[in-house]
């Protein structure tokens, strides 16, 4: 603490010094949020340095083909892309990109195993353990290392599904990155910049509601469900309901049953939805005049409606009623914040 001499000889403490320092970083950590709130409303800048934040690491998303939001990282030391998904508990690899990238189901020498599972290409090794993923029973690797930019996370055990890798544009999709990485990590997905910060000093509190609310950004809580689901309250005429916030899933869809009993027309489409366990529906699409996202007042638009299968329907003890997509996500600039378990939406 610094003191400064009066020149009629009182003492005082020096303004300069400590108070004055608080003030600068307060102010630059302000200024940092600005940036990245404000690039969020008019855009990224070609060419521009992303927004730097004390405490925090910047990784570079993009994204692909049906809206997927594709992420560059390395699994032990090779090239690969995730799909930042918040409608995953964790990190889930495509079974033949795995063994390519050296993961492969971890084997027991006991007998004492749950019974193997077919279709991985090891019939006969017996796994430590298995991971419960939409009612599906999934072997469990483990990644010596992953990183993306220059984030690391260390090793992390992998949940391995069989599934075709798909192509987003130019970039094949390996698998998903989850909420375990992205809880872990605090993490702050900026759906319209293109970049997701990683908390990696734990005492730094990001504080984004004030600056969001200058912005005129609309806060809403999120919950995490007992199942690890992130959902968000809603209504349509006054009807209250929750969402799923997933950003693995392209358009925000509705469950039919739901938007019928509010009377809202459907008017059916060409577009279909494929949900896990191979389940695929079709796509009507609804017009809804008064949607509510928690307090955000959504403008008049068309949605998705489908019948949503059960395992989707049932988060938890939750009971949602649709599903908030990367769509409606990017539209409304969407920033979701896991440091203070908010999403901001505008």
């Amino acid at each position: 603490m610094g003191f400064h001499r009066l020149p009629n000889g009182n003492v005082i403490e020096d303004p300069t010094n400590e108070a004055m320092l608080k003030r600068v970083r307060n102010c630059c950590i302000a200024l940092a949020l600005l940036a990245i709130i404000l690039a969020s409303i008019f855009g990224p800048v070609e060419g521009a340095r992303p927004p730097q934040l004390s405490g925090y690491k910047a990784v570079p998303i993009h994204y692909g083909r049906l809206n997927k939001m594709i992420m560059s990282v390395r699994i032990n030391w090779q090239p690969a892309n995730l799909l930042v998904d918040t409608g995953s508990n964790q990190v889930i690899l495509d079974a033949t990109a795995a063994e390519l990238f050296g993961v492969r189901p971890s084997q027991r020498a006991e007998g004492l195993a749950r019974p193997t599972v077919e279709g991985f290409g090891l019939e006969g090794f017996r796994y430590i353990r298995l991971a419960q993923i939409n009612g599906q029973e999934l072997p469990v690797g483990f990644a010596q290392s992953l990183t993306a930019g220059s984030m690391s996370f260390g090793s992390v055990l992998v949940a391995l599904r069989n599934s075709s890798r798909q192509d987003s544009g130019n970039a094949r999709v390996d698998g998903v990155l989850g909420l375990d990485i992205l809880g872990r990590y605090k993490a702050v997905i900026n759906c319209r910049t293109k970049l997701v910060f990683f908390k990696v000093d734990q005492t730094r509190q990001m504080q984004l509601g004030p600056v969001a609310a200058s912005e005129k950004f609309t806060r809403i809580p999120l919950r995490r469900e007992e199942n690890g689901a992130l959902t968000v309250p809603c209504s349509i005429h006054g009807q209250p309901a929750r969402l799923l916030v997933d950003t693995g899933a392209f358009i925000t869809t509705f469950h039919e049953a739901f938007v019928r009993s509010l009377g809202i027309p459907l008017k059916a489409t060409r577009v279909s939805a494929h949900f896990a366990r191979g389940a695929a529906r079709k796509v009507s699409a609804g017009q809804i005049d008064d949607l509510r996202i928690g307090d955000f007042k959504a403008p008049r638009a068309k949605f998705g409606v489908t019948a949503l299968p059960n395992f989707a329907l049932q988060q938890g003890s939750t009971r949602i009623s649709g599903i908030l997509g990367i769509d409606t996500l990017y539209n409304y600039h969407a920033i979701i914040d896991f440091d203070g378990m908010n999403l901001f939406l505008k």
